[in-house]
Protein backbone atom coordinates (compact mmCIF):
# COMPACT_ATOMS: atom_id res chain seq x y z
CA UNK A 1 0.00 0.00 0.00
CA UNK A 2 0.94 4.03 -0.49
CA UNK A 3 3.35 4.79 2.25
CA UNK A 4 1.49 8.21 2.58
CA UNK A 5 -1.62 6.40 2.65
CA UNK A 6 -0.95 4.14 5.40
CA UNK A 7 0.44 6.73 7.58
CA UNK A 8 -2.56 9.14 7.20
CA UNK A 9 -4.70 6.18 8.38
CA UNK A 10 -2.58 5.42 11.28
CA UNK A 11 -2.24 8.92 11.91
CA UNK A 12 -6.22 9.17 12.46
CA UNK A 13 -6.55 5.83 13.99
CA UNK A 14 -4.10 7.46 16.96
CA UNK A 15 -5.77 10.89 16.99
CA UNK A 16 -9.17 9.00 17.08
CA UNK A 17 -8.22 6.48 19.68
CA UNK A 18 -10.90 4.56 17.56
CA UNK A 19 -11.39 2.31 14.07
CA UNK A 20 -14.59 3.12 13.75
CA UNK A 21 -13.99 7.17 14.34
CA UNK A 22 -10.86 7.06 12.03
CA UNK A 23 -12.93 5.23 9.33
CA UNK A 24 -15.60 7.72 9.21
CA UNK A 25 -12.84 10.86 9.48
CA UNK A 26 -10.96 9.35 6.18
CA UNK A 27 -14.33 8.28 4.59
CA UNK A 28 -12.98 5.03 4.42
CA UNK A 29 -14.55 1.26 5.53
CA UNK A 30 -13.54 -0.27 8.96
CA UNK A 31 -11.98 -3.17 6.92
CA UNK A 32 -9.73 -0.90 5.12
CA UNK A 33 -8.79 0.60 7.93
CA UNK A 34 -8.30 -2.47 9.70
CA UNK A 35 -5.68 -3.51 6.68
CA UNK A 36 -3.80 -0.57 5.96
CA UNK A 37 -3.05 -0.87 10.00
CA UNK A 38 -1.89 -4.46 9.90
CA UNK A 39 -0.12 -3.50 6.97
CA UNK A 40 1.95 -0.76 8.06
CA UNK A 41 2.84 -2.96 11.42
CA UNK A 42 3.89 -5.66 9.17
CA UNK A 43 5.95 -3.57 7.31
CA UNK A 44 7.55 -1.70 10.31
CA UNK A 45 7.85 -5.69 11.96
CA UNK A 46 6.30 -3.21 15.29
CA UNK A 47 2.74 -3.05 17.42
CA UNK A 48 1.69 0.53 16.99
CA UNK A 49 -1.88 -0.30 18.71
CA UNK A 50 -3.10 -2.06 21.61
CA UNK A 51 -6.42 -3.12 20.72
CA UNK A 52 -9.31 -4.76 22.89
CA UNK A 53 -13.32 -4.86 22.07
CA UNK A 54 -13.88 -1.57 23.64
CA UNK A 55 -10.55 0.57 22.74
CA UNK A 56 -7.67 1.47 21.31
CA UNK A 57 -4.83 2.76 22.26
CA UNK A 58 -0.71 3.93 21.16
CA UNK A 59 1.91 1.87 22.28
CA UNK A 60 5.26 3.49 23.34
CA UNK A 61 7.04 2.53 20.17
CA UNK A 62 3.32 4.04 18.56
CA UNK A 63 3.11 6.99 20.49
CA UNK A 64 6.81 8.30 19.26
CA UNK A 65 5.69 7.10 15.38
CA UNK A 66 2.69 9.33 15.30
CA UNK A 67 4.63 12.56 16.14
CA UNK A 68 6.83 11.73 13.39
CA UNK A 69 4.22 11.05 11.13
CA UNK A 70 2.42 13.50 11.96
CA UNK A 71 5.32 16.29 11.63
CA UNK A 72 5.94 14.54 8.35
CA UNK A 73 1.90 14.83 6.81
CA UNK A 74 2.16 18.39 7.65
CA UNK A 75 5.19 19.08 5.93
CA UNK A 76 3.95 17.44 3.00
CA UNK A 77 0.85 19.58 3.30
CA UNK A 78 2.50 22.51 3.61
CA UNK A 79 5.22 21.58 0.65
CA UNK A 80 1.81 21.50 -1.74
CA UNK A 81 0.96 24.21 -0.49
CA UNK A 82 3.80 26.22 -1.15
CA UNK A 83 4.54 24.54 -4.80
CA UNK A 84 0.76 25.77 -5.36
CA UNK A 85 2.18 28.95 -5.40
CA UNK A 86 2.81 31.55 -1.99
CA UNK A 87 -0.28 33.74 -3.10
CA UNK A 88 -2.69 30.78 -3.61
CA UNK A 89 -5.47 31.29 -1.25
CA UNK A 90 -5.36 30.38 2.06
CA UNK A 91 -7.41 26.60 2.41
CA UNK A 92 -7.69 23.83 4.64
CA UNK A 93 -8.32 22.79 8.47
CA UNK A 94 -6.71 26.08 11.08
CA UNK A 95 -6.34 25.00 14.49
CA UNK A 96 -6.09 28.01 17.13
CA UNK A 97 -5.63 28.04 20.94
CA UNK A 98 -5.48 30.64 23.39
CA UNK A 99 -6.38 31.38 27.29
CA UNK A 100 -10.48 31.50 27.64
CA UNK A 101 -10.90 35.51 28.00
CA UNK A 102 -8.43 36.20 26.06
CA UNK A 103 -9.43 33.73 23.26
CA UNK A 104 -12.72 35.15 23.76
CA UNK A 105 -12.12 39.34 23.27
CA UNK A 106 -8.86 39.43 21.50
CA UNK A 107 -8.44 36.12 19.33
CA UNK A 108 -12.19 35.79 18.11
CA UNK A 109 -12.42 38.86 16.10
CA UNK A 110 -9.43 38.45 14.08
CA UNK A 111 -10.96 34.49 13.49
CA UNK A 112 -14.42 36.14 12.30
CA UNK A 113 -12.82 38.32 9.89
CA UNK A 114 -10.41 35.72 8.80
CA UNK A 115 -12.90 33.38 7.94
CA UNK A 116 -14.87 36.21 5.89
CA UNK A 117 -11.67 37.24 4.23
CA UNK A 118 -11.07 33.37 3.13
CA UNK A 119 -14.39 31.41 2.75
CA UNK A 120 -12.05 28.05 2.12
CA UNK A 121 -10.82 27.91 5.28
CA UNK A 122 -12.23 26.34 8.46
CA UNK A 123 -11.24 27.05 12.07
CA UNK A 124 -11.19 25.14 15.54
CA UNK A 125 -10.51 27.27 18.22
CA UNK A 126 -9.77 25.88 21.48
CA UNK A 127 -9.78 28.45 24.65
CA UNK A 128 -8.56 27.12 27.26
CA UNK A 129 -6.51 28.04 30.58
CA UNK A 130 -3.52 25.50 30.17
CA UNK A 131 -0.47 25.13 28.48
CA UNK A 132 -1.35 23.43 25.06
CA UNK A 133 1.35 21.27 22.98
CA UNK A 134 0.96 22.71 19.59
CA UNK A 135 2.97 19.60 18.34
CA UNK A 136 1.37 16.44 20.69
CA UNK A 137 -2.12 18.40 20.33
CA UNK A 138 -1.95 18.83 16.20
CA UNK A 139 -2.15 23.21 16.90
CA UNK A 140 -1.29 25.58 14.12
CA UNK A 141 -1.18 28.62 15.96
CA UNK A 142 -1.26 29.54 20.03
CA UNK A 143 -1.07 32.71 21.86
CA UNK A 144 0.69 32.60 25.40
CA UNK A 145 1.07 35.01 27.99
CA UNK A 146 3.64 35.10 30.19
CA UNK A 147 7.69 33.97 29.29
CA UNK A 148 8.71 31.55 26.93
CA UNK A 149 10.58 28.49 27.38
CA UNK A 150 13.14 27.59 25.12
CA UNK A 151 11.84 25.49 22.12
CA UNK A 152 11.80 25.18 18.30
CA UNK A 153 8.65 27.19 17.58
CA UNK A 154 8.53 30.21 16.03
CA UNK A 155 7.46 33.00 18.71
CA UNK A 156 6.16 36.75 17.59
CA UNK A 157 5.73 39.27 20.36
CA UNK A 158 2.60 41.05 19.78
CA UNK A 159 2.22 42.96 23.03
CA UNK A 160 2.43 43.08 26.76
CA UNK A 161 0.05 42.50 29.69
CA UNK A 162 0.22 43.32 33.46
CA UNK A 163 -0.80 41.15 36.99
CA UNK A 164 -2.54 43.45 39.17
CA UNK A 165 -4.46 43.20 42.29
CA UNK A 166 -7.87 45.19 42.31
CA UNK A 167 -10.45 45.56 44.24
CA UNK A 168 -14.36 47.61 44.17
CA UNK A 169 -14.85 50.56 45.53
CA UNK A 170 -17.19 50.04 47.73
CA UNK A 171 -14.98 47.26 49.02
CA UNK A 172 -12.15 49.91 49.69
CA UNK A 173 -14.15 52.81 51.08
CA UNK A 174 -15.03 50.19 53.32
CA UNK A 175 -12.22 48.34 54.36
CA UNK A 176 -9.26 50.44 53.64
CA UNK A 177 -6.63 50.87 50.62
CA UNK A 178 -3.63 48.61 51.32
CA UNK A 179 -0.19 50.34 51.20
CA UNK A 180 2.10 47.19 51.23
CA UNK A 181 1.47 43.72 50.41
CA UNK A 182 1.70 42.79 53.96
CA UNK A 183 -1.66 44.09 54.34
CA UNK A 184 -3.11 41.73 52.59
CA UNK A 185 -3.20 39.80 55.35
CA UNK A 186 -5.87 41.76 56.90
CA UNK A 187 -8.31 42.07 54.36
CA UNK A 188 -10.56 39.28 52.19
CA UNK A 189 -8.62 37.67 49.50
CA UNK A 190 -10.12 36.05 46.52
CA UNK A 191 -7.94 33.40 44.52
CA UNK A 192 -8.70 33.00 40.77
CA UNK A 193 -6.29 29.39 40.62
CA UNK A 194 -6.31 25.91 41.56
CA UNK A 195 -7.64 24.66 44.49
CA UNK A 196 -5.58 25.36 47.76
CA UNK A 197 -5.97 26.81 51.11
CA UNK A 198 -2.97 29.27 50.49
CA UNK A 199 -2.06 30.99 48.08
CA UNK A 200 1.85 33.01 47.38
CA UNK A 201 1.73 36.02 45.76
CA UNK A 202 5.15 37.66 44.52
CA UNK A 203 5.65 41.19 44.25
CA UNK A 204 8.51 43.62 42.68
CA UNK A 205 11.36 42.90 41.08
CA UNK A 206 12.12 38.76 40.01
CA UNK A 207 15.47 39.00 41.72
CA UNK A 208 14.29 40.40 44.97
CA UNK A 209 10.44 39.51 45.25
CA UNK A 210 8.17 39.79 48.54
CA UNK A 211 6.25 36.97 49.09
CA UNK A 212 3.38 36.98 51.18
CA UNK A 213 1.19 33.75 51.96
CA UNK A 214 -2.26 34.08 52.16
CA UNK A 215 -5.48 32.06 53.16
CA UNK A 216 -8.19 33.28 50.29
CA UNK A 217 -11.98 33.45 51.59
CA UNK A 218 -12.51 32.19 47.94
CA UNK A 219 -10.59 30.21 45.47
CA UNK A 220 -12.07 29.64 42.37
CA UNK A 221 -10.74 28.05 38.88
CA UNK A 222 -12.50 30.26 36.49
CA UNK A 223 -11.49 33.66 36.10
CA UNK A 224 -15.30 35.21 35.39
CA UNK A 225 -16.20 33.85 38.67
CA UNK A 226 -13.34 35.99 40.38
CA UNK A 227 -14.25 38.92 38.65
CA UNK A 228 -17.92 38.47 39.23
CA UNK A 229 -16.75 38.13 43.19
CA UNK A 230 -14.19 41.48 43.20
CA UNK A 231 -17.45 43.34 41.69
CA UNK A 232 -19.31 42.56 44.14
CA UNK A 233 -17.29 43.83 47.06
CA UNK A 234 -16.01 40.40 48.63
CA UNK A 235 -12.52 41.14 48.45
CA UNK A 236 -9.14 41.70 46.56
CA UNK A 237 -8.29 39.72 43.39
CA UNK A 238 -4.93 39.10 41.50
CA UNK A 239 -5.84 39.13 37.76
CA UNK A 240 -4.46 40.08 34.31
CA UNK A 241 -4.92 43.76 33.34
CA UNK A 242 -6.13 42.19 30.24
CA UNK A 243 -9.06 40.37 32.22
CA UNK A 244 -10.57 43.38 33.87
CA UNK A 245 -9.89 46.09 31.62
CA UNK A 246 -13.74 46.64 30.74
CA UNK A 247 -14.29 46.84 34.86
CA UNK A 248 -11.51 48.93 35.44
CA UNK A 249 -12.41 51.69 32.28
CA UNK A 250 -16.15 51.82 33.71
CA UNK A 251 -15.04 52.16 37.51
CA UNK A 252 -16.36 49.16 39.04
CA UNK A 253 -13.15 47.83 39.99
CA UNK A 254 -9.68 49.64 40.91
CA UNK A 255 -6.14 48.97 40.90
CA UNK A 256 -4.38 48.36 44.22
CA UNK A 257 -0.69 48.23 45.13
CA UNK A 258 0.41 49.44 41.72
CA UNK A 259 3.98 50.59 42.79
CA UNK A 260 4.26 46.93 43.67
CA UNK A 261 3.56 45.16 40.60
CA UNK A 262 6.50 42.69 38.65
CA UNK A 263 7.40 43.32 35.49
CA UNK A 264 4.56 43.02 32.91
CA UNK A 265 4.65 40.00 30.89
CA UNK A 266 4.54 39.16 27.28
CA UNK A 267 2.01 38.12 24.57
CA UNK A 268 3.56 36.03 21.76
CA UNK A 269 1.98 34.18 19.18
CA UNK A 270 3.77 30.99 18.48
CA UNK A 271 3.44 28.61 15.43
CA UNK A 272 5.73 25.65 14.37
CA UNK A 273 8.86 26.14 12.67
CA UNK A 274 8.67 24.93 8.79
CA UNK A 275 11.20 25.50 6.06
CA UNK A 276 7.67 26.37 4.44
CA UNK A 277 5.10 28.69 4.34
CA UNK A 278 1.73 27.81 5.03
CA UNK A 279 -1.08 30.34 3.63
CA UNK A 280 -3.40 29.41 6.26
CA UNK A 281 -1.27 30.07 8.82
CA UNK A 282 1.08 32.89 7.12
CA UNK A 283 -2.26 34.73 6.18
CA UNK A 284 -3.94 34.56 9.89
CA UNK A 285 -0.82 35.73 12.35
CA UNK A 286 -0.48 38.11 9.83
CA UNK A 287 -3.73 39.53 10.76
CA UNK A 288 -3.94 38.23 14.04
CA UNK A 289 -0.29 39.93 14.99
CA UNK A 290 -1.62 43.54 13.26
CA UNK A 291 -4.85 43.21 15.51
CA UNK A 292 -3.12 42.28 18.95
CA UNK A 293 -0.63 45.31 18.15
CA UNK A 294 -3.09 47.85 17.58
CA UNK A 295 -4.52 46.73 20.21
CA UNK A 296 -4.98 49.53 23.58
CA UNK A 297 -4.84 46.86 25.92
CA UNK A 298 -1.88 45.81 24.92
CA UNK A 299 0.41 48.27 23.86
CA UNK A 300 3.37 48.72 26.33
CA UNK A 301 1.81 51.38 28.60
CA UNK A 302 -1.46 50.68 29.48
CA UNK A 303 -3.20 52.96 31.90
CA UNK A 304 -5.78 51.80 34.54
CA UNK A 305 -7.16 54.09 37.12
CA UNK A 306 -5.90 52.87 40.99
CA UNK A 307 -7.16 53.04 44.51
Amino acid sequence: MDQIHLMQVFSAVGEEESFAAAARRLELSPAAVTRAIAALEQQLSVRLLLRTTRSVRLTEAGRRYLDDVRQILSSIAEANQAAAGVNAAPKGNLSVTAPVLFGKNFIMPSITRYLQDYPEVQVSAYFLDRIVNLVDEGMDVAVRIGHLPDSSLKALRVGQVRRVLCAAPAYLAKHGVPQHPADLLQHTVIAASSISPRVEWKFGAVDDPTLVRLKPRLTVTSNDAAIDAAVSGLGICRLLSYQIAGELADGRLKIVLPDYEEAPWPVHVLHRESKFGSAKVRHFIDLLAANLRAHPHLNPHPVFPSA
